[in-house]
């Protein structure tokens, strides 16, 4: 079930993406997927968005034991993450709300 999961937010992830490099310029993503939790036991992947240029990350967690919800963070690159994630119901998130994350965290008059 997990990689089903995973493989539906990935493709959502490089429609937004797409859509990202084609309506901003200066805001080029660079996404990744981890399933390194697995190898230390826990049942999670998990998937960052990253702007080079702000050193800006988004997380998003794909956790087995909850697969109905996402848990997502805005952080940073070169911070650790917050012990505090968002949830978002996994039939909610979309396309669009990808791609309102990115373009509105990753543009360079965001504040956070």
């Amino acid at each position: 079930m997990e990689s089903v999961l995973l493989e539906k937010l990935s493709d959502m992830a490089t429609e937004s993406h797409a859509k990202i490099q084609k309506d901003f310029a200066d805001i080029n993503p660079v996404t990744g997927i981890n399933v390194g939790m697995r190898k230390v036991g826990i049942p999670a992947d998990v998937m960052t968005i990253d702007c080079l240029k702000t050193g800006k990350r988004i997380i998003i967690i794909l956790h087995d034991l909850q697969p109905d919800i996402i848990q997502y963070q805005f952080s940073f690159k070169n911070q650790d993450p917050a012990d505090k994630f968002e949830t978002l119901l996994y039939k909610d998130l979309t396309v669009q709300i990808i791609y309102d994350w990115m373009r509105i965290y990753f543009s360079k008059t965001s504040e956070s």
